[in-house]
């Protein structure tokens, strides 16, 4: 592409950004995260993974994103690195403990977790405190981690259906297993969905939902139907306070997306078949819930957009999904000489604002934005 063209679409791109988005910053990390997790409502933390030494920071927002009135007069508009480190491997999964500033990681090799101090005011250095190690010296894909607020620290992990613990991190003290099941399928996704209640989706569509409460067998559901042989699922499960109104959304390779209720996740409430460009899985696809905004979803993966759907205007049969906002900053913003090389490699909602979402590239940008609903322009 000539010099010129990309600077006719960067321009383009730039004067419809304007009506957009509210708030959209960039920052440029040396090399590429695969993870973007939440600190405070404020900062996040991000973890290199290239097969060697990495970077682990602690980032807090520009702050003019967060002034409700007379932004251009907010001084500070960009990143800022607030505490920082390095580890000694690839950062694949990484899990901050409600509560505490301890963050848990896994380097994607193995189900051994990391743990590491954040720090705080007196000291700006990110450090690991100590080790757990895991069930499997080996583990393809690694470990999935999840955490809550609890009394004392403590995280659900592991890398496949068979070897999912509950454990103290203190103590290293496993204070709970997932019953034995049928399987042992690689896990594409861990997360509580109650105070005990937690969620285990797999990489070939099955899902268990247990309770680390009782040591009954859990509550399994098989994948959707699928048209595909070698088809790969990934899960998520909306945050809500009643068990009731839980809902999972089970989203494939191909682009197949599936609604159910979490009390039986078995029976679709909804689904559609989204646009993918399968050329964009290089790290696998994400798709998450918004906090804080009704039936909306965000995929990353499927190409080099981040794209927003509303899933209340889905049907029972299966439709071709309409997108409701489309974040290509990425790809039109990079600095590589084929903009089709770039691909998103994590996003994540913020936890109270509505339309906030941070996303990461292959390129090593990492973008906040808000987006503006296209109904309300």
């Amino acid at each position: 592409m000539e010099e010129t063209e990309v600077e006719d679409i960067l321009d383009d791109w730039f004067i419809d950004s304007l009506k957009m988005y509210k708030d959209l910053h960039v920052y440029q990390l040396e090399h590429p995260t695969q993870v973007i997790e939440w600190t405070s409502e404020k900062t996040v933390c991000v973890a290199g993974y290239t097969p060697a030494k990495n970077e682990i920071l602690e980032l807090r927002l520009p702050m003019r994103l967060f002034a409700e009135e007379n932004k251009g007069l907010c001084a500070e508009r960009d990143f800022k690195v607030v505490h920082g480190g390095f580890t000694d491997g690839p950062v694949r999964c990484l899990t901050h403990i409600p509560g505490t500033r301890c963050v848990v990681t896994n380097d994607g090799l193995s189900s051994s977790l990391q743990v590491w101090d954040l720090g705080g005011d007196d000291s700006d250095v990110i450090r690991r405190t100590r080790s757990i190690e895991g069930r499997r010296r080996v583990s393809v894909g690694g470990s999935r981690i999840a955490a809550q607020l609890s009394t004392q620290p403590q995280v659900l992990h592991g890398a496949q259906s068979s070897d999912v613990l509950l454990t103290d991190l203190s103590s290293g003290q496993t204070l709970y297993k997932l019953a034995e099941t049928d399987s042992a399928d690689p896990l594409s996704s861990l997360q509580f969905v109650g105070d005990s209640v937690f969620l285990v989706g797999c990489c070939n569509g099955n899902i268990y939902v247990s309770d680390t409460r009782t040591s009954e067998a859990p509550q399994f559901s098989p994948p959707p139907a699928s048209s595909g042989k070698s088809v790969l699922w990934w899960t998520d499960a909306s945050s809500s306070p009643d068990l009731s109104s839980c809902r999972v959304i089970r989203l494939s390779s191909s682009g197949q997306a599936v609604v159910s209720d979490l009390r039986n996740p078995g029976k679709a409430v909804c689904q559609a078949q989204l646009d993918s460009e399968t050329r964009c899985l290089s790290l696998g696809v994400q798709v998450s819930w918004a906090p804080a905004l009704d039936d909306c979803i965000a995929v990353s993966g499927l190409s080099g957009a981040v794209q927003i759907y509303d899933t209340s205007l889905w049907k029972m049969e299966p439709q071709e999904a309409q997108l409701l906002f489309e974040h290509r900053g990425h790809v039109v913003s990079s600095q590589t000489q084929n903009h089709h090389d770039v691909f998103i490699t994590s996003h994540v909602w913020h936890p109270v604002r509505p339309r906030t979402l941070l996303s990461a590239a292959s390129d090593g940008s990492v973008h906040v934005w808000d987006w503006v609903d296209p109904v309300s322009c």
